[in-house]
């Protein structure tokens, strides 16, 4: 059984609830406008947190579709960077959302405690929440009550919690009443306290309170402190951030979230880009926030701004409004695309979809015939790392048609092209699309190609032991982060994200070596020769490699993505 801190853990009180559903309560957790948190154990006896409405509110009608709309949001946020939803049950009396037990104290603890955090620890908090925020406002999310109380520290990265007050970015109506003020004043935004500003609120406001939680974080002050209330929202609004102390390249991108106008403020994804591109001054690493906890991200090239992505399907919304939520989407999450897939092994395009058998043909034009490229000398190229005992067994530039053949496909609005650059995969919907390639089947596998991503919001992906009526893996590969994704479980047409992390961002128009291994139960994920991800399973299969897109977002009117220089190293079965 896990064992529990007691520190933060509050006794139950008489009449708290002891057991909700299968859930046992053990103490408090905290408490909120909306309701309670308990610490619980679930039948293994593993500890969860169990945020439960409050009995009086949980009959009024708009609390409840407040409570509701929690369970859909977060289900829609990747849990990478909050506390993962394991179960939920509006319909319960009292109603409850089930989520993992975040083992760290908050930000606003850790600085009450011990005071304002060292200049290294600053800057990779400052990174972490705002990934967390890039990831929130990409899946169309508002937080609204950001603050150091709702960012734990946990090992690895922080974790920014609570969205029982948030709402969706293109809501057409408010949960907040003319003569109600939701959030914390001293990390709200001056929009915040204007009149009818809740129906126009942006994520711009989460930009500005990120602002204020990252200069209270490092100098133990909030930005815009006061002995009042009202005098702190005259100085939000009308008098210019306290900084003094913080380290200088963090201090202007902090005043930067912190202008007046929801305009002049970087989105959360300009910020995450500028703190790990060196844009903000680089800071000397300080101990670990907590005990075995680091907050790093390697320094990527900077990246153009682009637009946020969806991360859902919008089929995916009936399921996610009936709160029915064992499944955590993205990570653990099981959903149904489009295959538009051209990698049976024949030059003929293939469609699947949830309606037909994998593999009903469709049209395709003519393509060259193969040829097939001279044997390559058995070494890996420069960034390549091969498990012992593989042997290579196809290496190809993609600069012209040969094990991977060229594709005009008019009915799924695809084309697999060659040009000296490598093979360009485009497509003009979303859904799955493969280019046809080898038909060798392996077991033991190892990857490596050239990966870039030619326009905003495309997705490019490598499929490995992969067979279309059998199912098997492939690896998402988007510009923020990367998805390990199953095929096959529990229908030959799903996709099963079995494993979410995010990445440096990917510049558009710039190349990145992606390696993939597959050796006895493990997959290992490199990039640019550094492994960053690996994963263990028991149900490997055998089968092909091919590569291709893998896209979710029907608002875009078009992905294009190239791939180049491609080594395939395997053990045949």
């Amino acid at each position: 059984m896990s064992t529990v801190p007691t520190g933060r853990v509050q006794p139950l009180r008489p009449g708290d609830p002891a057991q909700l559903g299968r859930y046992e309560l053990t103490g408090r957790l905290g408490e909120g406008g909306m309701g309670l948190v308990y610490l619980a154990k679930d039948p293994a006896g593993k500890p969860v947190a169990v945020k439960v409405i409050r009995d009086d509110l949980a009959g009024d009608t708009e609390f409840r579709r407040r409570f509701r709309g929690e369970v859909v949001r977060a289900q829609q946020v990747p849990p990478f960077c909050t506390a993962e939803v394991l179960d939920a049950d509006p319909d319960f009396e009292p109603p409850y959302l089930v989520v993992e037990y975040v083992d760290g104290p908050s930000l606003g603890e850790v600085v009450r405690d011990r005071g304002p955090l060292s200049a290294g620890n600053l800057h990779g908090l400052a990174i972490g929440v705002a990934a967390a925020l890039t990831a929130i406002h990409g899946a169309g999310i508002i937080h609204r009550d950001l603050k150091p109380s709702n960012v734990l520290l946990a090992p690895g990265s922080p974790k920014v919690i609570d969205f029982g007050i948030a709402r969706p970015v293109d809501a057409g109506t408010t949960h907040t009443r003319t003569d109600q003020l939701v959030g914390t004043v001293a990390y709200m935004a001056p929009e915040r306290f204007s009149v009818g500003s809740s129906r126009a609120l942006t994520p711009a406001a989460d930009v500005f309170a990120w602002g204020a939680v990252v200069a209270y974080a490092g100098t133990g002050r909030v930005p815009f402190g006061a002995d009042t209330v009202a005098e702190m929202a005259l100085r939000i609004m009308n008098e210019p951030a306290d900084l003094e102390g913080l380290p200088a390249g963090l201090g202007e991108l902090v005043g930067a979230a912190l202008a007046k106008d929801p305009a002049d403020r970087p989105t959360a994804r300009e910020l995450l880009e500028r703190l790990t591109s060196g844009a903000a001054t680089a800071v000397p690493a300080g101990p670990p926030l907590v005990r075995g906890s680091t907050v790093a991200a390697p320094p990527p090239p900077p990246l153009p701004p682009v637009r946020p992505r969806r991360w859902l399907v919008p089929a995916l919304s009936a399921v996610l409004a009936a709160g029915l939520t064992a499944a955590v989407l993205l990570v653990t999450s099981t959903v149904t695309l489009p295959h538009r897939a051209a990698g049976t092994g024949s030059p003929t395009a293939t469609r699947e979809s949830p309606s037909a058998a994998p593999g009903t043909s469709g049209p395709a034009s003519p393509s060259a015939s193969p040829s097939v490229p001279a044997s390559p000398p058995a070494s890996p190229r420069p960034g390549g790392t091969v498990p012992a005992g593989l042997d290579l067994v196809h290496r190809d530039p993609l600069t012209a048609p040969g094990l991977w053949r060229k594709v005009d496909d008019p009915v799924n609005k695809a084309t697999c092209d060659f040009s000296p650059a490598g093979l360009t995969v485009t497509t003009q919907s979303a859904g799955v699309y493969r280019c046809p390639g080898p038909d060798d089947l392996l077991g033991d596998t190892a990857v490596w190609v050239t990966v870039t991503l030619l326009t905003p919001d495309t997705c490019a992906s490598i499929w490995f032991r992969f067979a279309v009526a059998g199912g098997g893996y492939a690896l998402r590969i988007c510009a923020n982060t990367w998805y390990l994704v199953k095929h096959g479980s529990p229908t030959p047409s799903a996709l099963t994200t079995i494993n979410t992390f995010p990445v440096a961002p990917m510049a558009v128009g710039t190349p990145v070596r992606v390696g993939v291994t597959m050796v006895a139960t493990t997959i290992r994920i490199y990039r640019d020769g550094a492994q960053i991800n690996a994963w263990t399973s028991r149900d490997f299969i055998a089968g092909k490699v091919t590569v291709g897109l893998f896209e979710v977002d029907p608002a875009v009117a078009q992905f294009q993505a190239r791939f180049a220089d491609i080594d395939l190293w395997g053990q045949g079965v």
